[in-house]
């Protein structure tokens, strides 16, 4: 797996990865609550509820626990799902935190040589880079969660 981190546009984070994992597969950790649930999350963090309407205009809903044990809900609904190729949707987390804004996620997967897969995590907008800040351990960590998992589940 390679990748970098950029703040695009102030307001905007992106996420790009290869991952040695075809793009079916990628996007097919992304859209099953069984798989989801072994990596979605910061890695000190645990899954306890992913629950999926997976569909264009179908929502989701999650939670994170947190090592002190308090839970964090996030929902979201589908906007656009393009099988092993794109997935938007909105994102917000249920408490308000952050201002309580919505934001849109745009998830890539593109077919790189080998059999790679050319992945791209897109969220914005964001109230202001604090917030943005505040979201790149997280993603990045989530991110790093799914690479691990796409070694166990080839």
């Amino acid at each position: 797996m390679t990748g970098t981190i950029e703040a695009v546009q102030g307001h905007e984070l992106l996420i790009e990865r290869t991952f040695d994992a075809s793009p079916e597969l990628v996007f097919r950790v992304w859209t099953r609550p069984e798989h989801l649930m072994r990596w979605w999350g910061p890695k000190t963090f645990t899954t306890v509820a992913f629950e999926m309407d997976f569909r264009d205009g179908g929502a989701y809903r999650a939670c994170i626990r947190d090592p002190e044990g308090e839970d964090h809900w996030m929902s979201g609904v589908y906007q656009e799902i393009v099988p092993a190729k794109r997935i938007v949707m909105t994102f917000r987390w249920d408490d308000g935190a952050w201002d309580g804004l919505n934001n849109l996620i745009t998830v890539g997967f593109e077919a790189a040589p080998g059999g790679r897969t050319r992945f791209s995590f897109h969220q914005a907008p964001f109230a202001d880079l604090a917030t943005r800040d505040s979201h790149v351990g997280g993603w990045t960590e989530c991110i790093d969660g799914l690479a691990a998992y796409l070694e166990v589940a080839q």
